[in-house]
């Protein structure tokens, strides 16, 4: 049984942020380059196994050291590739059921430091208020340094209502921060909107989850009832900001919405073999209102793939910043003794044939240091290509961004910002930014 993982990291909340995506592997030839057999070396590896076994000081336990063997192995490889011994397995399929408590963040090692890489809102850990950047030092009793992800996951998942006890550093801070989370079954809503004066419509997409295209496509339909006699939807802008990722079904429905044809994200393997091409339909597709993506550093996987796949194929202005880079496939191989293998398979490439991985989806329009949270700007940076053993960007490859239409161009030269209520988006000056570029546009079209 094979699972796919498109998303960023491992997920301490109701869903780890990928799995179960749609399975893109297909039988694929290729001619593999003549060289020796990596079996050869067995001999070496079952030498020292059998010393080991025959001559250590105490008795040793044969699956501790078998298992061992097989982590060292992986961890020569990418970071987003692992093994799981069967009780980490067990641990990694009861929360995509959703049948755990746990706190609400993500994390990845990043300089053998494990790192919020995303933090979910009305979580414990978004209540007790860590952030992207954070760095631990203790979870539970455990020191966090070189701590493996599955530890991690281990030790702050548990019985909702039950707490456990944390210690971060944080950039610029100069004591650690002691921090109390309380478990709870974690609810991400992925979808929230509101429709502004002039038919606007905000859409913030917080993952991409089975029910994303859902609510995306009720809140649209919503939308376009309310505004009816009042000019109707003139334009959108799709929020995703912070999003880790998740399914990627969703992803290529999501950018289907918007899309009438086109290839909206390919995978490729070993040699560069082609292993699918998701497409976009006619069917349902929304009228073609001006689109403006949000994104940040914190975009990641699927979020990527949907920015990418809207501007590449013309449909949408990015804005932000260059996103975070995950651009790698996984997918989880069971092993017999119940054991598993998250192994990396493939890159994504965007409609234009570039890779998304360690390189990132770069905006149309960057954002303005004036617009930055402080908070964010204090934050190490954190990224694909920031992560230990990341594979490479394949930067070279594909063809550049289309250039952005003449309308576009006027609307970015013409766009207030000051025309946007600050009420709409207190504290969010990019929003407001966003809802401005799109006000402009539809004024050019007029």
């Amino acid at each position: 049984m094979r699972r796919f993982f498109p998303s960023l990291g491992w997920c301490l909340a109701l869903v780890l942020v990928g799995l179960g995506g749609a399975a893109v592997g297909m039988s694929v030839a290729w001619a593999i380059p003549e060289t020796a057999s990596p079996y050869a070396n067995l001999q070496i590896f079952s030498r020292a196994l059998a010393h080991i076994e025959l001559s250590y000081v105490d008795e040793v336990d044969q699956d501790a050291l078998i298992y061992g063997a097989i982590r060292g192995m992986v961890e020569t490889l990418d970071p987003h590739t692992a093994f799981m011994d069967p009780n980490e397995y067990r641990i990694l399929t009861d929360d995509t059921e959703g049948a755990f408590g746990g706190v609400g963040v993500e994390i990845q090692a990043v300089d053998g430091w494990l790192t919020v890489v995303g933090v979910f809102d009305g979580t414990p850990a978004a209540r007790a208020g860590l952030r992207v950047g954070d760095r631990f030092l203790r979870i539970a009793d455990a020191n966090a340094r070189d701590l493996r992800i599955s530890d991690a996951v281990r030790l702050m998942r548990g019985k909702p209502g039950s707490s456990v006890k944390v210690a971060v550093r944080r950039a610029n801070v100069d004591s650690a921060m002691e921090l109390t989370l309380t478990r709870e079954v974690i609810e991400i809503e992925p979808v929230e909107s509101k429709v502004i004066a002039g038919g606007i419509v905000y859409v913030r997409l917080k993952t991409f989850a089975e029910t994303t295209t859902r609510e995306l496509r009720r809140v649209l339909d919503e939308a376009v009832v309310q505004s009816k006699g009042r000019g109707g939807v003139r334009g959108v802008v799709l929020d995703l900001r912070n999003n880790p990722g998740g399914l990627l079904d969703q992803a290529v429905l999501v950018a289907d919405e918007f899309l009438v044809s086109g290839v909206v994200v390919s995978t490729r393997g070993r040699y560069g073999a082609l292993l699918s091409e998701a497409k976009a339909v006619r069917a349902g597709t929304r009228p073609e209102w001006p689109l403006v993506v949000l994104v940040n550093r914190y975009s990641a996987s699927a979020s990527e793939i949907v920015a990418a796949a809207l501007r590449d194929l013309g449909r949408a202005v990015v804005v932000g910043e260059p996103t975070f880079g995950k651009g790698s496939v996984q997918t989880v191989i069971e092993l017999p003794d119940a054991s598993a293998l998250k192994l990396t398979i493939a890159r994504y490439y965007t409609p234009a044939g570039r890779s998304i991985q360690a390189a990132g989806v770069t905006p149309d329009v960057s954002i303005a240091d004036s617009l930055l949270d402080s908070d964010k700007d204090a934050a190490p940076s954190v990224s694909e290509a920031s992560l230990e053993r990341h594979l490479p960007s394949k930067r070279s490859e594909g063809q550049p961004p289309p250039e952005l239409d003449g309308d576009w161009k006027a609307a970015i030269e013409a766009a207030d910002v000051r025309q946007v209520q600050k009420a709409l988006f207190e504290g969010d000056a990019l929003a407001r930014q966003a809802v401005a570029l799109v006000q402009a546009r539809i004024a050019v079209g007029e």
